[in-house]
């Protein structure tokens, strides 16, 4: 059990933490729940979860705000579970970084299969066989690190969606890629929050990219169809 993965869940609801530590330990995995993002956070150094489950609705903080700190700045995976079932906020949770998005009340068991799809494309990504640095129109990536450098040496940080969408049209340039293909790449449900949510990530790949959506270079959008990334890439390793 010492060797499952960790999932770290943050929800001020008792209740909650009580149903998903006999889901996800029912389930083999290991869990740690806190109540307030202050200790979360606290213990996060030390912690290093395989994901973390975030509750929007927090006593001492923003949860969208310590989405995006997870998956901006730590490249965590990430799911929300909220009571918001809005497409608005299942949009915003995910455009800022999320995984997927589970609205409560909610099946233990769904979280729990959910939960696994994101922990096997999590091991994809990190497997040792997989390329992690590639160049493309002057620009590089490092995959293990996040980071998208531009040829004048400005780093910027991917998010791990925003990363593998890139990888995704990295590694099949030229070639028309439906929302579907990518969704089915990065996960998180389907819907049209969802799609919404690929639309919003693959605009914010293009503006760390500085491709101007009106006249892209590298990303190209093909109106009902889905995406064509445009270019040469090279891989290093």
């Amino acid at each position: 059990m010492t060797d499952a993965p960790l999932i770290a869940v943050l929800d001020d609801e008792p209740e909650v933490l009580e149903i998903l530590r006999g889901a996800l330990e029912g389930a083999g995995l290991r869990m740690r729940g806190f109540s307030t993002a202050a200790s979360f956070e606290h213990a996060l150094p030390r912690l290093r979860p395989a994901l973390c489950l975030v509750d929007l609705g927090l006593p001492d903080k923003d949860g969208l705000a310590l989405v995006y700190k997870l998956a901006q700045e730590q490249g965590a995976l990430v799911m929300i579970v909220s009571g918001r079932r809005g497409v608005q906020d299942k949009v915003a949770g995910l455009e800022l970084g999320a995984d997927d998005y589970i609205v409560k009340p909610f099946d233990p068991a769904e979280v729990v299969a959910r939960i696994r799809v994101l922990l096997r494309r999590g091991e994809r990504a990190a497997s040792p066989g997989r390329r992690s640095r590639a160049r493309f129109g002057g620009w590089s990536v490092d995959f293990d690190g996040h980071a998208l450098t531009a040829p004048n040496g400005a780093e910027a940080r991917l998010s791990r969606a925003e990363g593998e969408i890139l990888r995704l049209f990295l590694e099949t340039p030229n070639r028309l890629l439906s929302r579907a293909q990518i969704q089915d790449r990065i996960g998180g449900g389907a819907g049209e929050g969802f799609d919404r949510a690929i639309d919003v990530r693959v605009s914010r790949l293009r503006t760390k990219l500085g491709d101007d959506p009106k006249n892209p270079k590298l990303i190209r959008t093909i109106y009902g169809a889905g995406y064509i990334f445009v270019g040469d890439v090279t891989w290093e390793g």
